[in-house]
């Protein structure tokens, strides 16, 4: 037992600590196990047997090897079954808390959480071709669109009232020597926040990580008893040791697997700053490391029992040290996405963003579905990203595995098709069918199937088609996709040490980029040409990938293969932004029922604080530059580092950065306060004299 701030603190022989005079209460009501990790006790706070126990606390001592005892006492004989120090973590991790399952108006709101159904459109390349021309690469745009939620900010937010689909969250920490002293406080403040987010339906268990890897929770349900349990026992951590990612996820995997009860969506929370020093230098396969079974089987799409999601793995990188590859080669084989968080002090903003997803996820198993409409049109390929897509042999059909989708996200699949001649595919019709596309998926908060069918795909078939508007959308997303093929390219060449060919692969499409901008349309945008920019420089030697490029490029290619948010170029906010009255997070939702113009100013506001969010510097080592050009480019990547945030995403993170500055005030409070007090006792002892 010891003192902590003038409270008795139980460490109990699982070696999770706990206030005396809390446990002490539990225990007197015959909880005689721990509350995290349900070990068996047999030393008990408060309980004093007033006889000898039976069973000694400890071990007795015994001589070393080759050491005989003392004054020839022989040490006392040693049962032949001794009960270990500290009792092993459960055989089978089935003890997680019930999830409490809708029932009347909660199964009603819960029917009710989205604002409606998936959207899916599709833009053609050009709105006409010519009777007797053909084409070989026609680009249709596939755009689908989550719905959103009726509060987004609110179910972001972890409101009890929020409609929503609750979450079984796995966070599986790294607390090996290295995370020591302000990175491992700065974590601890980050799972303070997470613990705060979510609501009293979802579960969370923690995982803890350093040469071996322990359950320190077991899945427990976000109730005020369970946010305390779980903040005493992120409280509890302590750094030592090496780095073991392969057993982090393993028991991981473990609590999912053996969890009696489920939740609607799953997720895991992988954070490491270092290299799996244990696992890895078993696991290479020649001089190329074997990343990929660092990832248990349980968390590869497709490879679960019948009917079982996989659940995501979304990897956070900490600081310029981390193994990159092995991040996103873990979040890749998963489905989850690799953040880079190159300033340490952002970590809770990281995981804000995060969680403001997942605590959002409307759209579950969606799969689209193509088929082509005239009998002469073929499908010749899929741009589809990380997502899986399949053309059928005859071409006349194909099919993308979408997922899990957050409330309001898009994604946009790009098809080529081959078109004949009007005459080839039927005569005289003056404009053709191209293709149906539909989308059918299961809603995340009720369980309910949906299948939503786009409007057909017309292309016009005049005589003369020069004139022929061309899509704004497709040519956005062609440059997009253009630009994704040439950062992977790069990021290859720079693997192999061809840093001056990766440097110039994104130069060349920096160039381009910037040519088809200056023919206008409105496309490729400044965004993505100024985040091409910042890869060039990063890769354009060893020193600058070794040091935060690899990881940096990692995280874009993540963000844009999956079209979904990532941390990269998170900043501390310098301005305080005061929250509205009524509001969470700093502001109303987007998608909340509010008046137009109050919202559309809301809107304004945060997209304003979020640029400042999402500043940009140069690469540590690199002189920044300060000219009014440079800011116009730091202000475009901005932009691209918001790109796929979602509305409850940028409140979670407003949140988040408004909880940081309030903690940040509390702590100058006191020095404040100290200052003053000793300013004040020098001028009254300079009086005196």
């Amino acid at each position: 037992m010891g003192a902590d701030g003038g409270q008795a603190i139980f460490t109990a022989e699982c070696s999770h600590t706990f206030h005396f005079h809390c446990i002490s209460a539990s225990v007197a009501h015959g909880h005689l196990v721990c509350p995290l990790c349900n070990a068996q006790w047999r030393e008990l706070p408060s309980v004093r047997p007033s006889q000898p126990s039976t069973m000694p606390p400890t071990l007795p001592r015994q001589p070393l090897p080759g050491m005989e005892p003392m004054h020839g006492v022989q040490p006392a004989p040693v049962p032949a079954v001794q009960p270990p120090l500290q009792p092993a973590e459960p055989e089978v991790f089935d003890d997680d808390d019930e999830v409490e399952l809708p029932s009347g108006e909660d199964d009603q709101r819960q029917a009710a959480a989205s604002s409606g159904t998936l959207a899916i459109k599709t833009h053609v390349e050009f709105s006409a071709v010519a009777r007797d021309s053909s084409q070989d690469n026609f680009a249709v745009l596939v755009h689908v669109k989550a719905p959103g939620v009726v509060d987004g900010e609110a179910a972001a937010a972890g409101d009890r009232d929020a409609p929503r689909a609750p979450l079984d969250l796995v966070t599986v920490l790294d607390v090996s020597g290295s995370m020591h002293r302000n990175k491992l406080a700065l974590v601890k403040q980050a799972m303070g926040f997470v613990i705060g987010s979510l609501g009293p339906h979802d579960r969370l268990s923690v995982v803890s990580f350093s040469s071996g890897a322990r359950r320190v929770t077991r899945l427990l349900r976000m109730s005020d008893t369970g946010k305390s349990l779980a903040t005493e026992a992120v409280e509890a951590l302590r750094a030592g040791g090496t780095t073991n990612i392969a057993e982090g996820l393993r028991t991981a995997a473990k609590v999912l697997a053996e969890r009696r009860h489920r939740n609607a969506v799953s997720s895991v929370i992988l954070l490491s700053d270092g290299r799996d020093n244990q696992s890895m230098p078993r696991l290479t396969r020649g001089s190329v490391p074997n990343y990929e079974v660092l990832v248990p089987p349980s968390f590869v799409p497709g490879t679960g029992s019948t009917g079982e999601l996989s659940a995501p793995i979304h990897t956070f990188g900490f600081g310029n040290d981390h193994d990159a590859a092995a991040m996103h080669v873990v979040a890749e084989a998963t489905g989850g996405t690799f953040s880079f968080i190159e300033n340490e002090a952002v970590i809770q903003d990281a995981f804000a963003q995060c969680i403001g997803g997942l605590l959002t996820v409307v759209v579950q198993e969606a799969r689209v579905a193509i088929a082509c409409g005239h009998p002469g049109v073929r499908i010749s390929s899929v741009k589809s990203g990380r997502y899986e897509s399949r053309v059928d042999e005859d071409g006349r059909s194909a099919s993308i595995v979408v997922g899990e989708l957050y409330a309001d996200e898009e994604r946009c699949f790009l098809l080529f098709l081959a078109v004949p001649t009007a005459e080839a595919a039927g005569g005289g019709e003056s404009e053709n069918l191209l293709l149906k596309a539909r989308c059918s998926y299961r809603e995340a908060a009720g369980g309910t199937h949906v299948d939503v069918t786009a409007e057909d795909t017309m292309v016009a078939r005049p005589e003369h088609a020069a004139d022929a508007e061309r899509s704004a959308e497709v040519e956005r997303e062609r440059a997009r996709v253009e630009a994704i093929e040439d950062m992977a390219a790069a990021t290859a060449a720079a693997e192999r040490g061809a840093h001056q060919e990766a440097a110039e692969i994104l130069g060349n499409r920096g160039q381009a980029m910037a040519r088809a901008a200056e023919r206008g349309g409105g496309y490729p945008n400044g965004a993505l040409r100024a985040e091409v920019s910042r890869m060039r420089k990063r890769v354009a030697n060893k020193a600058s990938y070794e040091r935060s490029g690899r990881a940096y490029v990692l995280a874009g290619l993540s963000s844009h293969a999956q079209q979904r948010a990532t941390t990269r170029l998170l900043r501390p906010l310098q301005v305080v932004v005061q929250p509205s009255a009524g509001s969470v997070g700093g502001g109303e939702a987007t998608n909340s029922v509010a008046d137009a113009g109050d919202a559309e100013a809301v809107d304004m506001d945060k997209d304003k604080n979020l640029m400042g969010y999402f500043g940009v510097g140069a690469p540590a080592g690199e002189a920044g530059t300060s000219d009014a050009a440079s800011a116009d480019v730091e202000s475009h990547e901005a932009d691209a580092a918001a790109a796929y945030l979602t509305p409850a995403m940028r409140a979670m993170l407003l949140r988040s950065r408004q909880a940081r500055e309030a903690s940040a005030e509390q702590q100058q409070q006191p020095k404040a306060a100290e200052e003053a007090g000793s300013s004040g006792s020098k001028e009254v002892a300079e009086a005196e004299q």
